[in-house]
């Protein structure tokens, strides 16, 4: 699965890669396949699409910076927003003081 998932967000970084800045008709294509590698990796459609929504928002307002590509800083928000989404500490499992505890 998580295979799965690395492919098919590595081709959404693919579609940036050669263009000089980041813009709304260069990065839908982007958000497209981050939005069905998502979806094929089982995420809730409502996340999945609060995530898209925010993405973009980002990706619109982003000056790519001197020295970065476009698909670089579009990984760079992308990043940003799944450690928002999960959290950026490793919390374990909360396990119930009486046995069996039910995940």
């Amino acid at each position: 699965m998580f295979d799965a998932l690395a492919d098919r967000l590595e081709g959404a970084w693919k579609k940036l890669r050669g263009q000089d800045k980041i813009s709304e008709s260069n990065i839908q294509d982007a958000l497209r396949e981050v939005r069905r590698a998502l979806l094929e990796a089982d995420v809730n459609f409502q996340v999945v699409k609060d995530f898209v929504a925010e993405v973009q928002t980002q990706a619109l307002g982003a000056e790519v910076i001197s020295g970065v590509r476009p698909d670089q800083q579009f990984i760079k928000i992308v990043h940003d927003e799944l450690v928002a989404i999960m959290g950026e500490t490793n919390v374990p499992l909360a396990e119930a003081e009486t046995k069996p505890t039910v995940v």
